[in-house]
């Protein structure tokens, strides 16, 4: 019986040290040398060298805190621009009734089952001819989009949410004299908060580790985000910093990880009552 006990929380246990042994692995990198990096495979380093982190933030003309901000900028606009177009989508396809609505609606859905990467190309060649690439602000190709709900999946997950929403709020809304708009304004917008956090977490976490479509568009160095950024510490000759950019990494991964804990509860509440549960 103790053993019974005891199997689930081993397993547990040790799932979790399989998962979670390459970020410490990392974390106890980002204070070796170069040469420790290379040869001594054990987590924690013979010799602590702690100048990895100064020498990583400032390894380069440009502060490696601009990239912080410029990864901030873009996944903080990408977080409204999705909440907003997909909530709105949203409504349209749970709440409103169109022609082709389920036509339509498959269309939206069949568009997860196609690769990001088959639609770089025509893409880059549209924001190319918009002038949006290498122009005064580089992060229009990355943002713009999102305010066009493109995200199928945030989309679908709030559709799922709506749905559970029962009907009969909006009848007596639009008793009281509520328009379409005054239906979702106070009824499906103040409800659909869970939803909402779950686009916004994804969201974030998404584009703070984006890198082929940020490294598609951004071109100039002071425009770089993080992600981008970590390539600069391997130059053209296949050398690099590895500490440096060991301790980059983990100072990358810390807003994602405060980001996940801050709103975990949340973001599980958001999954529950969408209809995506296992």
């Amino acid at each position: 019986m103790t053993l019974q006990r005891l199997a689930r929380p081993l397993t547990l246990v040790l799932l979790s040290a399989v998962v979670l042994y390459p970020l410490v692995w990392m974390l106890g990198s980002s204070f070796k040398s170069q040469e420790e990096v290379l040869n001594n495979m054990a987590i924690l380093p013979n010799v602590w060298t702690p100048g990895n982190y100064a020498a990583g933030w400032s390894n380069f003309d440009v502060s490696f805190g601009r990239f912080f901000v410029n990864s901030a900028v873009v996944a903080g606009l990408t977080v409204v621009a999705n909440c907003v177009s997909c909530l709105l989508a949203a409504y349209a396809f749970a709440r409103l009734k169109f022609k082709l609505r389920g036509f339509w609606f498959a269309i939206m859905i069949g568009t997860l089952l196609l690769p990001g990467h088959v639609l770089i190309v025509p893409q880059f060649v549209m924001f190319k001819t918009f002038g949006w690439v290498g122009g005064d602000w580089p992060y229009a190709p990355l943002i713009v989009p999102q305010l066009l709900a493109t995200e199928a999946f945030f989309v679908f997950l709030m559709v799922q949410f709506m749905r559970g929403v029962p009907r009969e709020l909006d009848e007596a809304a639009i008793i009281d004299g509520c328009t379409p708009f005054g239906v979702f304004r106070h009824v499906i917008l103040p409800l659909s908060r869970p939803a909402l956090v779950s686009t916004a977490i994804f969201s974030f976490i998404w584009t703070w580790n984006d890198f082929f479509r940020q490294l598609v568009y951004l071109s100039d160095l002071e425009k770089y985000t993080a992600p981008v950024a970590l390539t600069l510490f391997i130059d053209s000759s296949g050398q690099s910093s590895v500490g440096p950019m060991f301790a980059m990494s983990v100072l990358s991964l810390a807003p994602v990880f405060l980001f996940f804990v801050a709103f975990q509860r949340l973001l599980v509440e958001g999954i529950n009552t969408s209809g995506l549960k296992g």
